[in-house]
């Protein structure tokens, strides 16, 4: 079955702008003019990825967002952003509730395409069906895509994963912010070091206490500590 993406967006020509060249591009589409009309829909089938806009008729698209994070079973679907507003702190502010992508408008819908499919192949490399990463306490399991600190699940974005996936595979090895965007991203998105430090900010956030053993060195990128 082809991969379900979930657009919310209360613009009518930009619903079926983007509809018609994900659907050409092999992806199932749901349409929704309002965040009532997702979140109700939501538990019927969960979306692979979810393109969102900010400027939504009855809830604002960063609170959508900042819902869908905190909520276990919604936590982990991607989210790209797509809105009239130009200004990074918006974008920043995105960034720090979860967001995996951020497009303005207008935009291609080339390129919003090509951002989608990005972000799906960041869900994460194949995998063997036993393959886990442990670091004391710390425990991920990548073939479902699950992070652990003793028996307390982590609910963790596409990002927060794949970053915390990387800094433990190598506890103990200076990552540079470029080695990050570099194997997070490649060349499939356009982003500036800030975002790194956001979503490591959010992650550290997320691991509670353990939070600390994630080093910044000045200067040059981030750790993993090992425990």
């Amino acid at each position: 079955m082809n991969e379900l993406i979930a657009v919310v967006d209360d613009e009518t020509d930009i619903l079926y702008l983007v509809s018609l060249h994900l659907q050409k591009a092999g992806f199932r589409v749901r349409v929704f003019p309002a965040a009532k009309d997702f979140l109700q829909a939501l538990p019927q089938e969960l979306p692979s990825l979810i393109v969102l806009d900010l400027m939504l008729p009855d809830l604002d698209g960063f609170e959508l967002c900042k819902q869908l994070r905190q909520n276990p079973e919604y936590a982990a679907i991607p989210i790209i952003m797509l809105t009239a507003r130009t200004d990074e702190l918006d974008r920043v502010l995105g960034l720090e509730l979860g967001a995996d992508d951020y497009i303005t408008k207008p935009f291609s819908p080339r390129e919003l395409v090509a951002r989608v499919r990005a972000v799906l192949r960041r869900i994460g490399p194949k995998v063997a069906p036993s393959a886990e990463i442990h670091c004391g306490t710390l425990r991920l399991d990548l073939q479902k895509r699950e992070a652990y600190i003793a028996d307390r699940t982590l609910a963790l974005t596409t990002t927060e994963f794949n970053l915390l996936a990387l800094l433990a595979a190598k506890p103990g090895y200076v990552f540079t912010r470029e080695q990050i965007l570099a194997k997070l991203w490649g060349e499939d998105k356009i982003v500036v070091s800030r975002s790194v430090d956001v979503h490591v900010r959010n992650l550290r956030a997320k691991m509670g206490d353990l939070g600390n053993l994630i080093k910044n060195i000045r200067g040059v990128g981030y750790k993993l500590e090992g425990i």
